[in-house]
């Protein structure tokens, strides 16, 4: 979990506190106002604290006794016990392209439709100057997660065309108090700015010898950048990628490779790698084969519910076995488990599980877990989110869907350039992406850094000079150890060709990269 900033309970003799950026304060600061938080006695709502955040603009009440997390203040704020948790998120759409249809509608359409969730009110109304969209569900507990919330209340408050106030609470119990809480909400005029605060804690150290030894020799801060691809025939087939590096005149030590739950574990694309002098990255994405992108899947959900009957421990005997056959294997090797999560084509982004992100968190520790217990000390856990959010919502924002810094072993970082193609995506250029997504994962994380896969596309802008461009920008970002190029095509509906990622597209892209490869090793 990411550690909340430590804050003091409310006494009588202490009715007020401040936290000024994520630690306890005696007193509000006497210049410039920066991320500035309230908590103080209700003796309107008996047994209530009310919190103000006054960057966002807003006071409310929250039960007493709830202990606050603002380490996240720029996405949430949010209070918690073992049976509850409430969680409040102000968004402002006014430059991105979204209307109250898209949050309070479009946004909701998937956790109405999964046969998991019991729907107890669905309503929407206006209240002092606000429209409420007002939602309460329920679902069966999660036979893996002690103290499961699983009863579900979203106000949705709209003020502006722009302006959003959401307060989601969750809880292991019927919740009967979510109009009082909505009734104590007051706006107000913002002053100051937030900013994130999340801690770093220890990572786990049950790594193999060997696997120590090749975190040591390829993600070490002295460590040099190495070059990674995705090639569809790859591993098993490797006569193209050997084509491919002797015209580049680079070997690729890093494979990626895609893996689902109807596939079993790769032993012997691992061994063929292995004897070639490469490694592979494993990416497991939890579905099954069959409308696995959840944008293509025609209304079929066969893929929905899958979060949830892995809590429920029904592939508790598929994972299992899955880490005994890695374990056999015995080398180092990147495991990069259900990537791109705050992306709405994955079906395990929160937008398929009620919008809660402590699903994914869950699983995520729930699968680490079953790999501990067999001991497969030679797999390295990657997080790698995408660097947009899809939707865009406070919600949906990659740090919230974080499992916490003892079941990760390295961060990835993924933007690629869409091109223009698909309507309502633009080029953007390698700094454009990196350089933003770099800086803020360099202040939230202290592991080493893998771009675990990316590209540009030739549709839209000048393919050649965005390489070119890359290769001069990479030294910039000395905690990148690793960057794997994703050579494919993805589609049209039609079958036409919309976001061209190939490395060897023609020879003016290879030549590119074989201009930029010439600084690095290893050379073929």
């Amino acid at each position: 979990m990411l550690p909340a900033a430590p804050v003091a309970a409310l006494t009588p003799a202490a009715p007020v506190f401040w936290v000024v950026d994520g630690k306890p304060a005696a007193a509000p600061p006497a210049g410039a106002w920066t991320d500035v938080k309230k908590i103080e006695t209700d003796s309107d709502l008996p047994g209530y604290q009310r919190f103000t955040d006054y960057p966002h603009g807003y006071s409310v009440c929250v039960p007493a006794g709830l202990q606050p997390d603002f380490s996240l203040s720029a996405l949430r704020s949010s209070f918690a016990s073992p049976t509850t948790q409430i969680e409040i998120y102000y968004d402002n759409f006014s430059h991105y392209q979204t209307n109250p249809w898209d949050y309070m509608v479009d946004a909701n359409k998937n956790l109405l439709v999964s046969p998991r969730h019991t729907i107890a009110v669905q309503e929407t109304f206006p209240w002092n100057g606000f429209t409420v969209n007002r939602i309460k569900w329920s679902r069966p507990p999660l036979a893996t997660v002690p103290g499961d919330r699983n009863y579900y209340a979203s106000l949705e408050l709209k003020l502006f065309a722009d302006e959003y106030y959401t307060i989601f609470i969750k809880s292991s119990q019927p919740i009967d108090n979510d109009l009082d809480i909505l009734h104590s909400f007051r706006w107000d005029a913002k002053r100051g700015a937030v900013g994130i605060f999340r801690q770093h804690s220890p990572g786990r150290t049950n790594l193999s010898g060997e696997t120590r030894q090749f975190v040591k020799k390829y993600f070490s801060p002295g460590s040099p950048l190495h070059w990674g691809l995705f090639d569809a025939s790859a591993p098993d087939d490797l006569q193209h990628i050997k084509e491919l590096e002797s015209r580049l005149g680079y070997k690729f030590s890093f494979i990626l490779r895609y893996q689902s739950l109807d596939t079993e574990p790769p032993t012997v694309p691992l061994e063929k790698a292995l004897a070639d002098g490469r490694f592979l990255e494993l990416s497991m994405e939890t579905t099954h084969n069959e409308e696995n992108n959840a944008l293509q899947s025609g209304g079929k959900r066969i893929n929905q519910e899958l979060m949830y009957d892995i809590l429920d421990g029904k592939f508790d005997d598929h994972f299992r076995e899955y880490a005994r056959t890695l374990k056999r294997f015995g080398h180092p090797l990147l495991f990069r488990f259900d990537n791109e999560m705050n992306g709405d084509w994955c079906w395990y982004s929160a937008t398929y599980a009620g919008k809660d992100t402590n699903i994914y968190k869950a699983v995520w520790r729930h699968v680490h877990g079953l790999f501990d217990q067999v001991g497969a000390t030679n797999v390295l856990w990657v997080w790698n989110p995408n660097d947009l959010s899809y939707p865009n919502f406070k919600w949906n924002q990659a740090l919230l869907y974080y499992p916490g810094d003892d079941v990760v072993d390295i961060i990835g970082l993924t933007g690629y350039n869409a091109g223009t193609y698909f309507p309502g995506e633009k080029w953007r250029e390698f700094p454009d992406i990196y350089r933003p997504l770099y800086a803020d994962y360099s202040t939230w994380f202290d592991k080493p850094f893998i771009i675990g896969e990316f590209g540009s596309n030739s549709v839209g802008g000048d393919k050649v000079a965005w390489i070119d461009r890359m290769f001069r920008e990479m030294p910039r970002y000395n905690r990148i150890k690793v960057a794997i190029w994703w050579s494919g095509i993805d589609w049209d509906e039609a079958g036409r060709p919309g976001r061209i990622y190939l490395m060897d597209e023609n020879a003016a892209t290879e030549a590119a990269f074989r201009r930029g490869l010439k600084n690095y090793l290893p050379q073929n």
